[in-house]
């Protein structure tokens, strides 16, 4: 178990974010545990990657001298498991909206799936979401989104080391992605549903792994426990 000393001082926390929490949610309860356990008024925290309100799984944290290290997490590779549907668009390429569009996709079988797999394997150019924290002009992407406006956004160089399809239910397909900072899975479903002739949105999605940190490791924040040991001091 953690010493609460320790965690002032420094360390990497490995938290399973639930589904609708932000980053910064995760970030403001533990801050705020560490707040009220320690009576410390300033607590050097932060977060090694966003990871999206609808998604769940791994979120690493860092405190005290160990913030310094969060560049060097955020940079390994990710993985991810989730659900493609296909035969349907959004505009935020996930959840988050209502569907806009919709598409044939009966003719997606295992043969077509894997035809089209290797397009999406190396390096690859990908145009990020609107609805994205990408900036534009001093404005995030998702701000000119939100007011109805389109914007242009560049594509940025990303890498998927693995990409595969390990079950196929349709309208659903459930996948693994293993990939470099900066890849928006919602825009590889966006890309992945044209390349089989049909739509596809992000319908699930589940952070497993950061580098060598698992989501086996990580713990529940509302079940955050540490021992108090400055308590012996006041």
């Amino acid at each position: 178990m953690y010493k609460l000393s320790e965690l002032l001082v420094e360390s990497v926390l490995l938290f399973d974010k639930p589904i609708g929490w932000t980053s910064f949610d995760l970030v403001k309860k533990i801050r705020g545990v560490l707040r009220n356990a320690s009576g410390c008024k300033k607590i050097k925290i932060g977060h090694a990657g966003t990871l999206d309100p609808l998604a769940d799984g791994l979120l690493i944290i860092c405190t005290g001298k160990k913030t310094k290290t969060i560049d060097q997490i955020q940079a390994q590779e990710k993985e991810y498991t989730g659900i493609f549907c296909v035969g349907a668009t959004t505009p935020s390429f996930d959840l988050e909206s209502e569907v806009d569009q919709r598409f044939p996709y009966e003719h997606i079988n295992r043969e077509l799936i894997e035809s089209v797999l290797p397009n999406f394997r190396g390096d690859l150019q990908q145009i990020p979401p609107q609805f994205s924290a990408v900036k534009i002009k001093g404005k995030r992407a998702y701000d000119y989104a939100r007011q109805g406006e389109e914007v242009k956004i560049e594509p940025k160089t990303i890498s998927i080391y693995h990409f595969s399809i390990d079950k196929i239910e349709l309208p659903n397909l459930h996948f693994t992605v293993r990939c470099s900072k900066g890849t928006y899975i919602r825009s590889l479903a966006r890309d992945f549903g044209k390349a089989l002739n049909s739509g596809a949105h992000l319908a699930a999605l589940r952070r497993t792994k950061i580098g060598n940190y698992k989501v086996e490791d990580a713990v529940n924040p509302l079940s955050f426990e540490f021992e108090n040991d400055l308590s012996a001091n006041i």
